[in-house]
């Protein structure tokens, strides 16, 4: 008898992690893209981006055209160590 290893499913990014990435990205992201990719609301995604300073991330924000707020991390916590 042929014992097969029971599959795994592919670990699942945290919505926190989603958030981190698309910060990272060099154009940034606004708060209205940060909502739709994770399903919260805008006072969420704000908490999230204050855990994430209070982690030692170094979050940039400015107004874009539209005249939204657009965030980017400029400086993260593998950056400083």
């Amino acid at each position: 008898m042929i014992k097969t290893k029971p599959q795994t499913k592919p670990s699942r990014k945290t919505k926190t992690a989603l958030v981190r990435d698309m910060l990272t990205r060099p154009d940034g992201a606004n708060l209205a893209e940060l909502c739709k990719a994770t399903g919260w609301q805008a006072h969420t995604v704000r908490a999230a981006l204050s855990g994430l300073r209070k982690a030692g991330h170094v979050i940039e924000r400015w107004k874009d055209a539209a005249g939204q707020s657009v965030y980017r991390i400029t400086t993260s916590v593998e950056a400083g160590q």
